[in-house]
């Protein structure tokens, strides 16, 4: 009897023992052989916002590097708008971090503008108070008015260093615009500097320009609230030429400028590239 219930006793610790060792190599990692590919872990979920704000900065970066001329544009049935083309110099668009100016018409626009993914969109525009005497400017300017408003597809044709903007409506208006680098893109951050500019321009003597008439400019100075702060300088002839600027006879200007050094100039140019910032008083002169 003592006999059975050792026996019995023996194969009950060993069904224990077994059990136990089964559930430990159940448990236990399976060894991967020599020279077998390893199971993958699972990638991470990459975020998805981080690609969309990266294209919204590159694209802002891009709207800004470049003056947009206007070179086409047709209405949705392929017809041209040929209001916003006349003998001036075309219709150009330059961009900030979230302003837009928009140049060469009778007055200067500005405002705000917004990236929506493959969209932008124009904000309200203010604009100068200059008369046009033109009437083809005035239909120009019109028709710019009530075109820069509202959204617009965005896309880019051509090379990094000779872009083209698209701007289409959903009715079909596309608007095409060549590229041109800015001044600060090429040599970096320029100084601004307060220029007023008269009414009427001089005669100047140039070595190649016969009869040229210079601009007759002299330098302001403004304090941090916009207020003027003593004498001008003296009135002098003003060679260069003041990109964004166009002289209208019989009307004072006082210019917010940037002035930019460029390396290596021409021999018959000068060192500093003025561009207009600004147009920060207008006055017609009788």
């Amino acid at each position: 009897m003592k006999t059975s219930i050792a026996l019995l006793s023996c194969a009950l610790v060993l069904s224990l023992a077994a059990c136990q060792k089964a559930t430990e190599q159940a448990a236990a990692p399976v060894a991967e052989k020599p020279g077998a590919a390893a199971t993958p872990a699972p990638a991470p979920t990459a975020p998805t916002a981080a690609p969309a704000a990266a294209s919204a900065e590159d694209t802002r970066a891009r709207l800004r590097r470049f003056h947009w001329r206007l070179t086409e544009a047709n209405d949705g049935g392929g017809q041209k708008l040929a209001a916003l083309f006349t003998d001036g110099e075309p219709i150009q668009l330059d961009f900030g971090p979230n302003d837009v100016s928009i140049d060469h018409l009778c007055n200067r626009m500005s405002g705000d503008y917004r990236l929506r993914g493959d969209q932008l969109e124009f904000g309200s525009l203010a604009s100068t108070r200059m008369a046009c005497a033109d009437p083809a400017r005035t239909a120009q300017e019109q028709g710019a008015s009530t075109l820069f408003s509202g959204g617009f597809d965005l896309a880019f044709e051509g090379d990094a260093a000779t872009p083209v903007m698209v701007l289409k409506r959903a009715n079909g208006t596309t608007l095409r615009f060549a590229g041109e680098e800015t001044a600060e893109s090429r040599y970096g951050a320029g100084q601004t500097e307060f220029l007023e500019v008269a009414a009427q321009t001089k005669p100047c003597p140039h070595p190649l320009i016969k009869d040229k008439q210079c601009l007759q400019v002299r330098e302001v100075r403004f304090d941090d609230h916009g207020l003027r702060q003593g004498e001008p300088g003296p009135w002098q002839n003003f060679q260069e030429d003041i990109q964004g600027y166009t002289h209208q006879a019989g009307m004072r200007n006082v210019l917010r400028v940037k002035r930019y050094t460029r390396p290596n100039p021409p021999a018959d140019a000068s060192a500093n590239l003025y561009v207009l910032d600004l147009v920060v008083e207008s006055e017609q002169v009788h």
